[in-house]
């Protein structure tokens, strides 16, 4: 069934990350999806202000609201505001450093 809904209605619930992921020490993240099906999965996920790492899923997404950067393993970095529209490859190595909290929405293919 197709839907619509603000983003800024759907209420998304942060947990502390391990102190693996949580560089800068208090950072939360949270997610809830908004619709999978068969063959994709979409989102909204939330992180907090502060520095954490992480490893990718393949992801296409879109920043709703906040600022921050993605530092990449490989040097690049990819800077994040309001209507960034950025990709993610499986496996890859990310340090997330968030100066205001960002929401975004992403969308994931599912394994075949």
């Amino acid at each position: 069934m197709a839907s619509a809904d603000d983003q800024a209605s759907i209420v998304v619930n942060h947990e502390p990350l391990d102190d693996v992921r949580d560089i800068s020490g208090g950072v939360t993240t949270g997610s809830v999806s908004i619709g999978d099906t068969a063959t994709m999965s979409t989102g909204i996920w939330e992180h907090s202000v502060g520095v954490s790492i992480d490893t990718e899923n393949d992801e296409v997404f879109v920043v709703l609201s906040g600022r921050g950067r993605i530092c990449l393993q490989d040097g690049a970095i990819l800077e994040l505001g309001p209507g960034t529209v950025g990709r993610l490859l499986a496996g890859e190595q990310t340090r997330w450093e968030i100066d205001e909290p960002l929401r975004k929405v992403w969308v994931s293919l599912n394994d075949r």
